[in-house]
């Protein structure tokens, strides 16, 4: 289903920012991450998507899909969204955070710029 927005510009709204607490686990969030308004994810929340490449906490954010993470053991799938590109190692090693505790596999978009 979320393939359908690799390559395609969106809009985050950024609900957890860099540096903020996650509200039930014990973690800070080493990247903004957010989700897309009025959207639907199979959990019946609005799909959900990591920001890569930008330093500063922010509250929302437009860029290009350059990725899913897809978990195989959850239903709820994460977008990867940036305006820069990064290598699939780059991509596991920074939302390795949260990702850790499920079996994930990246879908990359190859031809993005």
């Amino acid at each position: 289903m979320l393939e359908s927005y690799l390559g395609k510009k969106v809009f985050v709204k950024v609900d957890r920012p860099l540096g903020s607490r996650h509200p039930k686990h014990n973690y800070i969030y080493p990247l903004n991450y957010g989700y897309l308004p009025e959207t639907k994810a199979p959990d019946g929340e609005e799909i959900d998507a990591y920001i890569l490449g930008e330093s500063d906490s922010l509250t929302e954010y437009q860029g290009t899909v350059i990725g899913i993470v897809h978990r195989k053991d959850d239903i709820e799938d994460k977008l990867i969204v940036s305006n820069i590109s990064f290598s699939l190692n780059e991509i596991q090693k920074l939302v390795h955070f949260q990702e850790q505790y499920f079996n994930t596999e990246i879908i990359l978009k190859r031809d993005y710029s």
